[in-house]
């Protein structure tokens, strides 16, 4: 297999922010409107409020992504890890989720919260493998979500 390489985001990679995020959310669920203005104003969404996007490069191509959404000054939450259809099973959702863990404590972040939906197996396996714990979900925060999870850094 070729080496892994975890790369910052630019405007250059968004369009795979975008369509590797847009698949597997088409797949289990419906677009919301907070998921196309992510999709279509990544900058402007996540970015500048303080928040960043990596991405996973397996040999040439981009085949993973993942978010951190600044809450607080010591806060973040977790959005959007997606790994391409054709690179799934080669443990890239925990290179990609170790690796924005490790952001989120340079950026400061003392706990990352995250919301997700208990049909989703392989990405609640990682999440419970890097140490969340079940939090209580909030009404009305994600019509998708019926699990809260939150990890103190």
């Amino acid at each position: 297999m070729d080496q892994i390489e975890i790369i910052p985001y630019s405007m250059e990679l968004s369009p795979f922010f975008k369509s590797i995020n847009q698949a597997w959310v088409e797949d289990y669920f419906s677009i919301e409107p907070f998921d196309q203005a992510q999709f279509d104003r990544p900058e402007e969404t996540i970015i500048q409020p303080g928040g960043t996007i990596i991405f996973a490069k397996l040999g040439e191509e981009v085949v993973g992504t993942v978010g951190l959404h600044k809450v607080s000054d010591e806060e973040y939450e977790l959005i959007k890890m997606g790994v391409s259809r054709n690179a799934q099973g080669k443990g890239l959702g925990m290179i990609l989720a170790r690796a924005i863990l490790e952001k989120a404590k340079e950026m400061g972040g003392k706990k990352v919260v995250l919301y997700t939906h208990s049909k989703l197996g392989p990405a609640l396996r990682i999440y419970q493998k890097l140490g969340f714990k079940p939090a209580e979900l909030e009404e009305g925060k994600y019509c998708r979500c019926d699990i809260k999870m939150e990890l103190v850094l």
